[in-house]
């Protein structure tokens, strides 16, 4: 039990210090807890709501740096976090309400489209223009940005890796130039998603407390080191090494839960 809870907060601890600098620290801790809880279907998610427990208070962590950034973003807000809570609430009950074996078979799928969503971000910010200012988006065009954002959401409550890179790239096509105002909003909504998604795992008694908790404070740790350590980092590295972790799970969770290369 003490070797568990010790490799699980190690992992928490990393994966907080990740998400500080690059992102992707679910990709660490939900595994982690997979292959500590077992490989029965309540158990991934049981593990999904636990990392989602112990890794929320990252971005409040992350809101409360940015408030600064925050000033202005008023008119944005409203419109973004409706959709966010809502498609949170939807996903996260996709997830607890629905034959556990549906989430398990998910998995690798879920792994396989985070990592490449990090393995894109390049692109992606190239495409969208993230830092670069744009024109206000039109009515239409911001009906189809709040409607992207409830799938963010339902994505997020569902399993969440990569919403980050796929909120920005949203908030690029709104018009937003300034990159620290586009993590502050991105942030703040990351928040209500995890949140709300916590919620819903809480109500429907999914967080493992004896794994959460300690691995709750590893998390916040690890993002306090990371945040500190940030400008020393090669972020392009610390991606890859997540790109690099995120295909090699989505291999062996295809191949675990599928079969796939078994003969």
């Amino acid at each position: 039990m003490i070797a568990q809870l010790t490799f699980l907060c190690a992992t928490a601890f990393v994966a907080g210090a990740i998400n500080s600098v690059a992102g992707g620290g679910t990709l660490l801790t939900f595994p982690a807890l997979t292959w500590i809880l077992g490989s029965t279907e309540s158990a991934a998610v049981i593990a999904n709501a636990t990392s989602t427990f112990a890794l929320f208070p990252g971005s409040i962590a992350a809101t409360w740096g940015y408030r600064r950034e925050m000033t202005g973003q008023g008119r944005w807000i409203t419109p973004l976090i409706i959709p966010s809570l809502m498609g949170s609430v939807v996903g996260t009950l996709l997830v607890v309400t629905q034959p556990e074996k549906q989430f398990q078979q998910m998995v690798p799928w879920l792994i396989l489209v985070a990592s490449a969503l990090f393995l894109m971000q390049p692109a992606i910010t190239r495409w969208t223009g993230i830092g670069k200012p744009h024109a206000h988006p039109s009515s239409q065009l911001l009906a189809g940005i709040v409607l992207f954002q409830f799938v963010i959401a339902l994505y997020g409550g569902y399993f969440g890796a990569g919403i980050g890179i796929l909120m920005l790239s949203s908030l690029a096509l709104m018009g937003l130039g300034d990159i620290h105002q586009m993590n502050a909003l991105k942030s703040l909504l990351a928040s209500a998603i995890n949140g709300m998604s916590v919620v819903v795992f809480i109500a429907y008694q999914r967080v493992d407390w004896s794994y959460g908790v300690p691995m709750l404070f590893a998390g916040i740790a690890g993002g306090f080191v990371g945040a500190s350590v940030s400008r020393r980092l090669d972020r392009n590295v610390v991606r890859w090494v997540v790109i690099a972790i995120g295909f090699g799970l989505a291999t062996y969770y295809f191949t675990r839960v599928y079969g796939i290369g078994q003969t």
